[in-house]
């Protein structure tokens, strides 16, 4: 199907009049998958199509993140972002920021939305204008979303484990401001607003395994001498 179209969507009930709809829309060769991660990796590997079109909360507020890993990998390949249920203009506004081709929103009217997909087809940038908004009225645009380091998949399993701001920097030998940091960076990268969020992504993703976790109740000293011993876990990457 090299040069086709491939359809990334959780909604699997649904594979077969997503592939029927974009057929006789006239795109080529479609294909639709669930995979995810590695999976879809190899998928595309296999495939080589023209377009992938992701759904937009695939991957729920990481979703402009993980495609940005993807479009890394994968440096020459057109990813477009649909979005038929309300997604967050500020959120959305990530895929662009992150270098992915195209953002379709639904609920910025039906002829909109199919003038996008005529533009998905054809290969060019289409993007809605309930993002294209959202980004005019900014006075500064977010950074773009970067690959997790080390030291923030330290702080990340460190906050699932329930550890505060100044516990961390202790745990860590690092300055508070420099925990905050580290915060901000994973609040940009994710698209969440607080740790809970944070914490719920990490967790969605697999970026913290459940086994990585720990109960102490109020044994603060017991968490602490644990913590040095967690083996460390290592981040999706997509280059791997």
């Amino acid at each position: 199907m090299a040069g086709g179209t491939l359809l990334v969507s959780r909604a699997v009930k649904l594979h077969a009049d997503y592939k029927k709809m974009l057929e006789e829309l006239g795109f080529k060769d479609v294909s639709v998958t669930s995979a995810d991660k590695d999976g879809l990796n190899m998928l595309i590997n296999e495939l080589k199509p023209r377009l992938v079109i992701v759904g937009s909360g695939f991957y729920k507020s990481a979703t402009p993140y993980m495609m940005a890993l993807l479009k890394r990998r994968f440096k020459d390949l057109n990813i477009a972002a649909v979005s038929i249920n309300d997604y967050p203009a500020d959120l959305a506004m990530k895929f662009v920021i992150n270098g992915i081709n195209s953002y379709l929103n639904y609920f910025d009217g039906k002829s909109q939305f199919y003038k996008g997909l005529d533009c998905m087809r054809e290969g060019k940038q289409f993007i809605s204008s309930s993002v294209q908004e959202c980004i005019d009225n900014r006075r500064e645009l977010p950074p773009v979303s970067s690959e997790l380091t080390e030291r923030q998949i330290e702080v990340l399993r460190l906050l699932c484990n329930g550890f505060t701001t100044v516990e961390i920097a202790d745990e860590l030998f690092i300055s508070k401001r420099t925990v905050e940091y580290h915060k901000a960076e994973l609040f940009n990268n994710f698209g969440t607003r607080n740790e809970n969020e944070l914490i719920r992504v990490a967790l969605y993703l697999g970026l913290i395994k459940i086994d990585e976790l720990e109960f102490y109740g109020g044994n603060f000293t017991l968490r602490l001498k644990n913590s040095k011993r967690t083996e460390k876990g290592g981040l999706y990457d997509f280059e791997n």
